[in-house]
């Protein structure tokens, strides 16, 4: 009887870890003066093969040369729907922290730090591990906002 035990312990923890996935995005601009680094790891798990869920971490700067300084970070958690092979619908919710810094010659230097949250739902193409489409942020607010608009692109990778 022990042994049985100890045999469905193990037998759990090699399933649970078989259901887990590693991946994220990263990103990188530069340009004349311009610079823009996103890092953003994340781990999901499979419920089943039309439900995940997940979790992962973000950082971003990005700067303009003797115009502004701005830099972010935060976690975000995710579920994702396939309801078919090719299809996946995404519900993430995002929390960051902003740290924006003008510099104009006149006003001199302004600092603008806030918190912002995101709600985005979004819709991709999936091949294998890969998935590529559009996310809606449906908490964007012009005056408070890390993105410059509501609709956005995503690539996710999960390994």
């Amino acid at each position: 009887m022990l042994y049985s035990q100890t045999n469905t312990s193990t037998r759990s923890k090699s399933d649970f870890w078989q259901q887990v996935q590693f991946g994220g995005g990263f990103g990188l601009s530069v340009g004349s003066g311009f610079t823009d680094i996103t890092v953003a790891p994340s781990g999901i798990y499979n419920l089943n093969r039309y439900v995940s869920i997940g979790a992962g971490l973000q950082g971003s700067i990005v700067s303009q040369k003797d115009l502004y300084n701005s830099a972010f970070y935060g976690v975000n958690v995710l579920t994702l729907f396939n309801p078919a092979e090719e299809v996946q619908i995404s519900l993430e919710l995002e929390q960051v922290r902003v740290n924006n810094t003008y510099r104009n010659p006149t006003k001199g230097t302004l600092k603008d730090n806030f918190w912002n949250t995101g709600l985005f739902v979004g819709a991709g193409y999936r091949m294998e591990n890969v998935t590529v489409g559009m996310r809606y942020n449906l908490l964007f607010n012009q005056d408070k906002n890390v993105y410059s608009d509501a609709l956005m692109p995503f690539f996710r990778v999960y390994f």
